[in-house]
């Protein structure tokens, strides 16, 4: 019989991390879809202060997956840490329902996102050692579409609740509690770790700052690719944002997140699967195009179905780049130093997502929703003519 390929060729162990994935995501996009509109308009908050405290959590997660990575290669196991990184997630989810103040939220997310830095690398470090090279792509892909269904899944679920609580953000967020207790419980209990990943031996030593500098110049290129990405797209609160901006009522604004991790979810195995037959480079330039598209039709969106449409090529372009940045460090890591490759890039491309998002705070505040989006679109036109020019100059360099 022939052997199988695509997403039947992917290990076990990569679903099952999808699915951990996807009921944490359930849980955190129950909260984040609704959390821009609780801080403005239930604890008052300025939009500026949204953008710095969505930016500051993305940085801290990705400054605490530089420890957690190393860590894991450190020790030579991952899933504790990972396991550590989600019970600490589900711990702070209770903290939003009782807030009183944009200080406690800030606080709980801050501890959220260290969370997430604790999973993050090591599960991804994960899925790198138990997944063939041949077929990262589309593993990557796969666990990817996984967590963005939860990502789908938990805006739909704060619509609904919404809807039958009366726009009782509060209890919405109660109810998030629940699918990251499910998260926890599936990765304790329905995920093994080979005793050695891919053969690698634990690092007897500590991994000195000059080995991470010489990990080569292929990392360093993905890390620079990855950290101009981000400083065009800040953080998708301000599709929430710009979604009330235009009119949608408080119950229905998570309508936008749904549109676009439905978009992400479907686009995402599919561009994995396609990175590994061709050069994942093309996926990811393409994935530009469609961003500069996308800021476009949201800055001058004049309706729901303007809006809708901008949403939806966001989705594109995250379905076109994410899982595929992600292959793209695993391809350019050494086997020892995977989870610190991880843990550095995701370093590199928060500090920028923390740029980019008190950026577009600033701007909106300054100068409204247009201003916002206009500026990512000449941040993503800037990035794509660069990737171009990487593209052709190694092109010329092999011929």
């Amino acid at each position: 019989m022939a052997a199988p390929r695509g997403v039947l060729a992917v290990p076990r162990g990569v679903w099952a991390l999808g699915f951990v994935s996807m009921f944490m995501d359930i849980s955190s996009e129950m909260i984040h879809a609704l959390l821009p509109l609780f801080l403005v308009g239930t604890l008052g908050a300025g939009v500026a202060l949204v953008g710095l405290i969505e930016g500051a959590a993305e940085a801290t997660a990705s400054i605490v997956k530089v420890f957690s990575g190393w860590l894991s290669d450190r020790m030579g196991r991952r899933k504790t840490l990972a396991l550590i990184g989600y019970g600490l997630g589900a711990l702070t989810k209770p903290v939003f329902p009782l807030a009183a103040a944009p200080l406690e939220v800030f606080a709980a997310r801050f501890a959220d996102r260290v969370g997430k830095g604790l999973r993050g690398a090591p599960r991804d470090a994960l899925v790198a050692d138990i997944t063939p090279a041949d077929i990262r792509g589309v593993a990557f892909g796969l666990r990817q579409a996984l967590d963005t269904v939860g990502a789908l899944l938990g805006p739909a679920l704060a619509i609904g609740l919404m809807l039958l609580f009366a726009g009782d953000i509060r209890r919405v967020f109660a109810w998030a509690v629940l699918p990251a207790m499910i998260a926890v419980a599936l990765l304790a209990f329905g995920v093994d770790e080979p005793r050695r990943a891919s053969g690698v031996q634990p690092r007897p030593a500590p991994i000195t700052w000059s080995r991470v500098r010489n990990m080569g110049r292929p990392f360093w290129a993905v890390t620079a690719v990855g950290v101009v990405f981000t400083l065009a797209r800040f953080s998708e609160a301000f599709l929430v944002l710009r979604a009330r901006d235009i009119g949608l009522s408080l119950a229905f604004a998570p309508v936008v997140m749904v549109m676009m991790n439905l978009v992400y979810a479907l686009i995402a195995t599919p561009a994995g699967h396609l990175s590994d037959r061709t050069d994942r480079r093309l996926p990811l330039a393409a994935g530009l195009g469609v961003l500069i598209l996308a800021d476009i039709v949201l800055a001058a969106a004049p309706n729901l179905w303007g809006l809708l449409a901008g949403v939806a090529l966001w989705g594109v372009h995250m379905g076109l780049t994410q899982g595929i940045l992600a292959a793209l460090v695993a391809d350019a890591a050494p086997a020892d130093l995977r989870g610190t490759a991880f843990g550095v890039f995701n370093l590199a491309v928060g500090l920028a997502q923390l740029a980019a998002s008190v950026v577009a705070g600033a701007l909106w505040s300054a100068s409204g929703p247009a201003a916002t989006f206009a500026a990512g679109g000449v941040f993503a036109a800037v990035a794509l003519l660069g990737l171009a020019l990487v593209i052709r100059r190694q092109a010329g360099a092999k011929a």
